[in-house]
């Protein structure tokens, strides 16, 4: 049987209903069904856009994004899908701060369903550092549906690395 690695942390009975789809060959066409198309934000000015978008429609009082890209070496590197950097420092009398989000390049070739929960998931972040309950709230604010498309992105996952 396959090593279910991005759903360690899930119950049993989400590992056995996972492991039944993957046997039978249906996880595929279980994502395709319920994520039938990928998203058109290809470029790192694109991906700035949204990113940007959605930061102004829920966190406006926090600091300005200064850069977003795609990043093809961050899976490999930091074992991560995303990852955010803030940085705060004193120019003479003010405090500028530094934000910066990097999204995995694979997620060039996600349903956008997937690509909002990553972008959610490191603005979230910027608030809550930690991965605790108010971070949660935010996400959940920001995405309704936040805990199931974190599911459906690991499975996801598990599908390109069987296909």
């Amino acid at each position: 049987m396959t090593t279910l690695k991005y759903i360690a942390h899930y119950p049993e009975h989400i590992h056995s209903q996972v492991a039944m789809l993957i046997s039978n060959g249906q996880l595929g066409s279980y994502l395709k069904e319920k994520y039938p198309s990928q998203h058109q934000i290809q470029s790192d000015k694109a991906l700035y856009q949204y990113v940007n978008d959605l930061k102004n429609q829920y966190m406006r009082k926090s600091g300005p994004l200064t850069q977003v890209s795609y990043n093809s070496k961050l899976k490999v590197l930091k074992h991560a899908l995303g990852t955010h950097t803030f940085q705060s420092r004193v120019q003479g009398s003010k405090l500028k701060s530094h934000n910066s989000i990097a999204v995995a390049s694979l997620f060039k070739e996600a349903p956008a369903e997937f690509l909002r929960m990553i972008v959610v998931h490191e603005l979230a972040h910027f608030k809550e550092h930690e991965h605790n309950k108010a971070f949660y709230q935010l996400c959940c604010h920001m995405e309704p549906d936040y805990h199931q498309l974190e599911l459906d992105t690991r499975l996801w996952l598990h599908w390109r690395e069987l296909s």
